[in-house]
């Protein structure tokens, strides 16, 4: 196995049999696993063994399927690229040169390099279709809900959902049945995925499928992103769908909505890693503040500081209202925009990423570019809706991929229009 894959290379066997005997499965190292080590790809919990299984991982047992690693990640998830990681930055197996996308990049690059057929991720803004689509792999983003998050090492509790890849839709599709469903541990919880058998839905029959093309997701697209994504509806349209144009003027606003809400999210979750209570300890000489503040200096990488201080600003004592409100007034706009969308199509189609993947270390220096290439995945995390990234095509040989995004609980509608091109 590749060191810059996994940062935990330990094997769990899973039940003798099940839906996923045989089958090998990449889990994410920010789900909890218990007696084996969970570091979110951070120094700060470099050493942390949890002493329990997140219900994913368990389900995950049950169901037969042998974890093979705990798979590298952006740091607590933040980032694109998968370089963010205190353990070094992951190789793109599709694209070598290139990164795997993030954050959730080790596991999509585990199936991509067949080291693993299966992974698990963390979407939050984007964190699993972006890995799909630079990995040329697939990736779902389940309905917020769908999927318990007990054991899931919070960034941003109101956007994030644990999701599954596969190589291809049908197997993301089985994994997908496996994990999804209620969970007493979690509130969040629905129980539409209870008796749902997502794996049945990939038929490929897209006959009479209407396919919204929302507009403001093209603008400033890479234009061989733009010309692979078009030749991928052609394709489905020679199956039997039919596409138009839609639109969702507030995509405008949402990834400035979607930062301030995620980065304030950030803040709170992250306040508990103090080195006392949980985390890298940066040495004890009797004054807190010092220790608190040492502790966080060491533990933390440059983004995650980023990201808590611009959180910690946005929800400070006379910016509150100047910032999160306005976040949380421009999401409730963007969900009630995606709604009227799907209100005249079954699904809506977007490039899942505007531009191919980044070299590795080309965009580390500017972090603004970086939030804005999540411009066309984070709307559907603020809508609580589902989406899947599949295989487009390439642009001078590097991966493209196609999102498509559901009603909420729409699954497998997703899965049965995804399963025509992967």
């Amino acid at each position: 196995m590749s060191d810059d894959i996994f940062i935990t290379e330990e094997r769990i066997e899973g039940a003798e049999d099940g839906p996923l005997a045989g089958k090998t499965v990449a889990v994410k190292d920010n789900i909890s696993t218990d007696g084996v080590r969970t570091t979110c790809g951070s120094r700060m919990l470099e050493d942390y063994v949890p002493p329990y299984d997140a219900t994913v991982v368990s389900r995950l047992k049950d169901a037969g399927a042998t974890i093979v690693g705990k798979a590298n990640m952006d740091e607590f998830g933040m980032g694109t690229t998968t370089e963010t990681s205190y353990f070094g930055e992951t190789d793109n197996p599709a694209a070598p040169g290139h990164v795997p996308g993030g954050s959730s990049g080790g596991s999509a690059a585990a199936v991509a390099a067949g080291e693993a057929d299966l992974a698990l991720g963390s979407d939050t803004g984007g964190s699993v279709r972006c890995p799909a689509a630079f990995c040329g792999v697939v990736g779902i983003k389940p309905t917020y809900g769908l999927v318990s998050r007990y054991g899931l090492i919070a960034y941003g509790n109101s956007l994030e959902q644990i999701g599954p890849f596969g190589e291809t839709v049908e197997d993301a599709a089985q994994l997908l049945d496996v994990i999804a469903g209620s969970d007493d541990r979690d509130a969040t919880t629905r129980s539409e995925g209870d008796d749902a058998n997502y794996a049945d839905a990939a038929t490929g029959d897209v006959d009479g499928l209407s396919i919204g093309v929302p507009t403001e997701l093209l603008e400033g697209a890479d234009e061989g992103v733009v010309e692979t994504f078009w030749e991928a509806l052609d394709e489905l349209e020679e199956r039997g769908a039919t596409y138009h144009e839609v639109s969702l003027p507030s995509v405008e606003h949402a990834v400035e909505a979607y930062y301030v809400i995620a980065m304030s999210e950030a803040s709170s979750n992250l306040a508990r890693f103090d080195g006392v209570r949980y985390g890298h300890s940066g040495g004890y000489d009797g004054n807190w503040n010092e220790t608190f503040a040492r502790a966080r200096e060491e533990g933390f990488g440059d983004e995650v500081k980023r990201r808590v201080l611009l959180g910690t600003y946005a929800l400070s004592a006379g910016y509150h209202d100047k910032y999160y409100k306005k976040a949380q007034d421009a999401r409730a706009w963007v969900k009630q925009d995606f709604d009227e969308a799907l209100s005249e199509a079954d699904v809506l189609a977007s490039p899942t990423m505007p531009v191919p993947p980044f070299e590795l270390g080309e965009s580390l220096d500017d972090p603004l570019q970086l939030y804005l290439a999540d411009a066309n995945t984070v709307p559907v995390n603020l809508a609580d809706l589902p989406a899947i990234s599949v295989p487009a095509g390439e642009t001078d040989g590097l991966p493209v991929g196609l999102q498509l995004v559901g009603p909420a609980f729409g699954e497998e509608r997703l899965i049965r229009a995804a399963s025509a091109l992967a």
